[in-house]
């Protein structure tokens, strides 16, 4: 395979590859592509990667983890190709419509300094919440269960990190979720502030999560007494998230790291 030209990006710790759908048309398996550039120690080292196509109206993806599973969306990841594609606008304003696998998505551009974008997203209405319980570990839960797009688990109480790794990662791959599931472990700790663990699917622990917080949002809202205009925090920061009649607005910002070119081996399976 020829050198691919990359970009590398992140949201609060929560970091993607950026690569052009016509530069990886030679790419027979992209699954494999994405566990070679998302390696941390032998490639480039990510989250995820996401393929991406200039359209008429802005910019389509399609997101692989970093294990080379397909994802229908990532909050970060849309405001991490946002702030590529606002780059290459020269400072213009314009929202910018990213469609994903879970529908389009408007990225409304508030600021941008030294490589940094703040974009306020609108993520669409949250779908099939629900509070039931789990069995886990020999103990039964009481999870919130719900759709941003992609699926969700949310277990309201402690945050901790022997919990996110042992309770959290069962989860992610409990028969109860057959295409597996993302999950955030979250306390309110005031009205307007909530804070959250994240076990991504497909990754493992990550320092945010633009959905996961949109999904701890809505379950602290619904059974935690959460406002609906709340904080997120995560390991990487606080993600602001608006539960309104139109939807959820996820807030929060990216930033570009750096443009590159791929000269690995891809071992294709």
């Amino acid at each position: 395979m020829r050198p691919l030209p990359l970009v590398k990006a992140h949201a609060f710790g929560n970091d993607f590859i950026l690569m052009d759908a016509r530069d990886v048309e030679a790419a027979r398996d992209r699954a494999a592509l994405a566990r070679a550039v998302c390696d941390r120690h032998r490639g480039v080292g990510a989250d995820g990667l996401i393929v991406y196509s200039r359209t008429g109206a802005g910019v389509s993806m399609r997101l692989l983890n970093a294990d080379g599973s397909r994802s229908e969306i990532s909050g970060n990841g849309l405001r991490c190709l946002g702030a590529w594609i606002a780059s290459q606008r020269g400072g213009s304003h314009a929202p910018i419509d990213v469609e994903t696998e879970a529908g389009t998505k408007r990225l409304e551009l508030l600021a941008s300094e030294h490589g940094r974008y703040t974009f306020r997203a609108a993520m669409g209405s949250p779908e099939q919440i629900a509070l039931e319980p789990i069995e886990v570990g020999g103990h039964t839960v009481e999870a919130v269960t719900l759709r941003v797009g992609n699926p969700q688990c949310v277990v309201l109480g402690e945050v901790t990190e022997a919990r996110l790794h042992t309770l959290a990662s069962a989860l992610a791959v409990h028969p109860r979720f057959p295409e597996g599931t993302n999950v955030e472990l979250a306390t309110v700790e005031a009205p307007d502030r909530v804070r959250i663990l994240i076990w991504e699917r497909g990754v493992g622990p990550t320092e945010a999560s633009g959905t996961g917080a949109c999904a701890a949002a809505v379950a602290a809202i619904q059974y935690g007494g959460a406002a609906r205009d709340v904080q997120i925090v995560s390991p990487g920061g606080a993600q602001r998230v608006e539960w309104t009649a139109e939807g959820l607005f996820l807030t929060g910002w990216a930033e570009i790291i750096a443009e590159a070119t791929w000269l690995g081996v891809v071992r294709e399976t």
